[in-house]
């Protein structure tokens, strides 16, 4: 295969890949991010204290984590094309994608919101606010840079999941790698892809770390930290007594 017959395939399937993954990472950070603020909420001693709901959550967010990407996708099929009206092509494809990616990335955002100073929290209860002004003032802001370090992980996890969706129709990338590099042997073509993939991963991942560690210096998007002004020491009182005689 030449490459201008290589060209307009592997322009399509960046563009399948891209769509999909954009779709299903806003949907899961949608339904992720409160997803888990609310497990830090309910856990003992958060500020919306639920033994209860917290473990059903909690039990809940194992459960879809728990299930390998290929079984979600064939469990999800009558709910694909209840949503969707089909089970191939990209736009079903964002269905199990952003299911799969929703308990995954609540768990990163779990793990994110406990690392805020619970003293930031006390200050803010202590001037009045309620528990939706310390999320929006406090927990959301000040773990801002782990959040966005989460986002990219999640992306990451879902350009390899959009691989394996390729394999039943859904386009993309790994559609391309199967359909022609592995059923009609064009080695050529496949690890054109496979490196297309490891840049696309790469790039992102650097601007990622790039945009967290940037917000991690800036003081998270609260802005910068603010500097502490030095007194000048006064000249010992030596010197008075020195001038005086």
């Amino acid at each position: 295969m030449t490459w201008s017959e290589m060209q307009p395939l592997l322009s399509q399937a960046c563009w399948d890949t891209f769509y999909m993954v954009g779709w299903s990472t806003l949907i899961a950070v949608v339904g992720g991010l409160p997803l888990g603020i609310l497990l830090v909420l309910t856990d003992r001693g958060g500020l919306l204290q639920n033994v209860l709901a917290h473990k059903v959550i909690g039990q809940i967010v194992n459960v879809a984590r728990s299930m390998p990407f290929i079984i979600l996708m064939v469990a999800l099929m009558t709910f694909t094309r209840w949503i969707t009206g089909t089970t191939i092509g990209r736009e079903a494809a964002i269905v199990p994608l952003a299911i799969g990616a929703i308990p995954f990335f609540a768990r990163l955002v779990e793990t994110a919101v406990r690392e805020v100073d619970g003293g930031l929290v006390e200050a803010v209860q202590s001037m009045g606010g309620n528990t939706w002004t310390v999320v929006r003032k406090v927990l959301v802001p000040e773990s801002l840079p782990s959040l966005i370090a989460g986002t990219t992980t999640t992306v990451v996890a879902l350009i390899g999941y959009s691989a394996m969706a390729g394999t039943v129709g859904a386009g993309g990338l790994g559609d391309i790698a199967i359909r022609y590099g592995y059923q009609r042997f064009e080695t050529e073509l496949m690890w054109i892809t496979v490196a297309i993939l490891a840049v696309v991963i790469s790039v992102i991942q650097f601007a990622g770390d790039y945009a967290a560690r940037s917000l991690h210096r800036r003081g998270g998007h609260s802005g910068a930290a603010p500097r502490l002004r030095l007194l000048r020491p006064k000249e010992p009182a030596t010197a008075d007594v020195g001038k005086v005689a």
